[in-house]
């Protein structure tokens, strides 16, 4: 079996024999139900795939689609005149380079339509002249597919780069966004010439005109029908990878299911709707089918930087974001800010929805699965702490031992040896509270690190919050944290409390 790994073109994946997990019939289903789309997605999700489909779809390319599932759907196989825009790969931190590129575009149309160029127009003008003239040209109304077209404000989200243009100061940030907004223009002035637009991108900024007034893009990133149509589903996973899932269990010398059950923890848990479609990131797992590995592949081809800056100046920590219900709007309201961080942080795929109240209208956020669960923990305790992360997972690595194996004394050295490496500058001193949730995040970033064993902070329970309890096969530690407090008084707070009383039906052993 071959895995297009690294490959997003759809004609190559069918004619090099690679394996395609067939989605074709969301994609007919998208063609013939609707006009312009939005798509929200994390990366490395499939988005540059879906929009290759459509290109070959759009441009009548009927062969490559033999024996999919659109083959019995579609009958016409009409060519319409196709504009992909393609953001990837570009690296748009240098005042210039977006218009640059944008540009680039433009006169390759220009020259195909035999357009004589007139650069005193703006980007969205130009680009409706285009439009217009391949329709004239084609009988035929223009598909236009916009790849990442965020790229260019996540590369330079919350940066200082500064630009003094005609004596004003712009932000880099404020002048690609500006770009864009003349850009995406187009869909309002070129409607009579669109025959289908989809734009995906990881979030949908709602300060771009594209997305406000006439001629909304419709947003299918939580439509139930479409949760599925990146990613790879439970359904999907055993009907084509059933061979590679045998392979890796047989190497194991464990249980097919067994085998299964390491895989959804590892890479599934993405849900996209109400409907909560369990969705695999198929990044990571074909990686893992490729090297017969189980590994943390998606989180390890770059560390987002923007949510770093994001959160660097965010009153919230990350065990104050996850595991919280949420209505939809607070999380998907697009307006990325160092005030709100939720939003990029759910869109970028490091949070996702993990339950629904339907009575209430709320919606779970919590990690997805462990490879985001440990890559983010490890990144943010990393940066959080000015550690070294090879030490760090030295640690996690000692501390995850003395617990398998109930040994509290040398957990207590470990623990006490590592809080007191940590530089004494980032201990947060300003008041009593920020002490307190220093010192409480710290643990929440050392224990949710230790990812093999069940963690909970702040548990609710009838008598109050336990601080924090981790579940091992064997053992049950249930810790209270006392700032200038005695280790009396917190054992006392937990016999008060009965913090330990849901655990005295089992058999596993219990540390206070």
């Amino acid at each position: 079996m071959k895995y297009p790994i690294g490959i997003q073109s759809f004609d190559q994946i069918i004619n090099g024999g690679y394996v395609y997990v067939d989605k074709t019939d969301l994609v007919y289903s998208l063609v013939t139900e609707g006009k312009i789309y939005f798509l929200g997605r994390p990366r490395r999700f499939g988005k540059s795939l879906l929009v290759s489909t459509l290109e070959h779809y759009f441009l009548g390319h009927k062969e490559l689609f033999k024996g999919l599932k659109i083959d019995s759907l579609e009958k016409d196989w009409l060519e319409y005149p196709v504009f992909h825009v393609d953001f990837n790969g570009i690296n748009f931190a240098r005042f210039g380079k977006l218009e640059e590129m944008i540009d680039f575009n433009l006169t390759a149309w220009e020259k195909k339509y035999d357009i004589v160029p007139d650069k005193q127009l703006d980007a969205g003008l130009r680009f409706v002249q285009i439009l217009q003239k391949a329709h004239e040209r084609t009988g035929r109304r223009c598909v236009v597919l916009v790849d990442e077209y965020d790229k260019p404000l996540l590369d330079v989200l919350d940066t200082d780069v500064k630009l003094d243009a005609n004596g004003q100061e712009y932000s880099l940030e404020d002048w690609n966004r500006d770009t864009l907004r003349a850009f995406y223009s187009v869909f309002k002035a070129a409607d009579a010439d669109l025959q289908f637009v989809l734009l995906t991108g990881v979030t949908k900024f709602s300060q771009i005109s594209v997305f406000s007034g006439f001629n909304q893009p419709k947003d299918i990133s939580m439509d139930a029908r479409y949760d599925a149509l990146c990613g790879i589903t439970q359904e999907e996973l055993e009907a084509y990878f059933a061979e590679p899932i045998a392979t890796m269990a047989a190497e194991r010398g464990i249980p097919v299911e067994e085998m299964k059950a390491l895989l959804k923890r590892q890479y599934d848990g993405y849900h996209f709707s109400k409907r909560l479609t369990d969705v695999y990131n198929p990044f990571s797992l074909l990686n893992a089918f490729d090297k017969q590995d189980i590994g943390n592949y998606w989180f390890s081809t770059g560390t987002p930087t923007y949510l770093l800056r994001l959160l660097s100046h965010s009153d919230k920590n990350m065990d104050e974001l996850a595991g919280e219900y949420y209505k939809s709007n607070v999380f998907m309201d697009y307006k990325a800010t160092v005030e709100k961080p939720l939003p990029m942080i759910y869109q970028s795929g490091y949070l996702t929805i993990k339950d629904y109240r339907q009575q209430r209208d709320t919606f779970l956020l919590d990690f997805p699965n462990n490879e985001v669960k440990d890559g983010l923990i490890s990144w943010l305790a990393s940066d959080y702490w000015k550690l070294d992360t090879a030490k760090i997972g030295w640690k996690s690595r000692d501390l995850v031992l003395s617990m398998r194996q109930g040994d509290p004394e040398t957990l207590r050295k470990l623990m006490t040896g590592f809080l007191a490496g940590i530089p004494y500058t980032m201990r947060r001193k300003e008041d009593e509270r920020e002490r307190e949730r220093y010192f409480h995040y710290t643990f929440y970033l050392i224990f949710n690190m230790v990812s093999i064993y069940t963690v909970y902070t702040e548990k609710e329970q009838s008598e109050g919050r336990v601080d924090c309890i981790v579940e091992t096969d064997k053992y049950v530690y249930i810790f209270e944290f006392k700032l200038d407090g005695t280790a009396s008084e917190a054992l006392a707070q937990i016999e008060a409390k009965g913090y330990a009383r849901p655990y005295e039906a089992d058999a596993r052993k219990l540390f206070r």
